[in-house]
């Protein structure tokens, strides 16, 4: 049976590298085509959507605060300042430092965990499985999607192998 461990943190730090790589890719096309780097971290693929830069925010903190919640502690607030490329690089570097720190032995009985998350809407309650699956990896996902098609319409030469942090032959 494979564990909760093996389920989540290599996984995320391996999609937390990639989409590094997709920003770096995107840094050097504005930069290419002299456009202010800022532009990017403020697109949108519609009006009511978050920008950008919040996309890269909140696929870091649902995994970080998350996993450390499966592993039974309590995150810490990280500053949010996403002004520039290299603010977003740093936080994806800030959020794998911390995954690094979650060890196997932590999250042992993880995913019978009871977990409760605060919400602007009311408390959700989550058995721990159901909660690296459904929403942790889910928002990670969803939030480096969202990054990824923001980059790939401006322009941003991306393909799958970077989503998915691979080389392709």
């Amino acid at each position: 049976m494979i564990s909760i461990h093996e389920s989540s943190i290599p996984v995320i730090i391996r999609t937390l590298t990639a989409l590094s790589g997709v920003l770096a890719k995107g840094e050097a096309h504005a930069e290419a085509k002299g456009t202010d780097a800022a532009n990017y971290l403020t697109m949108r693929l519609v009006p009511d959507m978050l920008p950008l830069s919040s996309q890269v925010r909140i696929a870091c903190d649902v995994p970080r605060r998350g996993m450390v919640r499966l592993a039974g502690g309590e995150p810490a607030p990280m500053e949010d300042k996403e002004g520039s490329f290299a603010d977003l690089q740093a936080r994806i570097a800030d959020t794998i430092a911390v995954l690094e720190t979650i060890t196997a032995e932590s999250l042992e009985g993880a995913e019978t965990r009871q977990i409760t998350l605060p919400s602007p809407r009311g408390e959700m309650e989550f058995v721990g499985r159901d909660f690296l699956f459904n929403f942790i990896l889910a928002n990670l996902h969803f939030h480096c999607t969202m990054t990824y098609a923001l980059l790939r319409g401006a322009g941003v030469e991306l393909g799958k192998s970077d989503y998915m942090g691979v080389t392709l032959p």
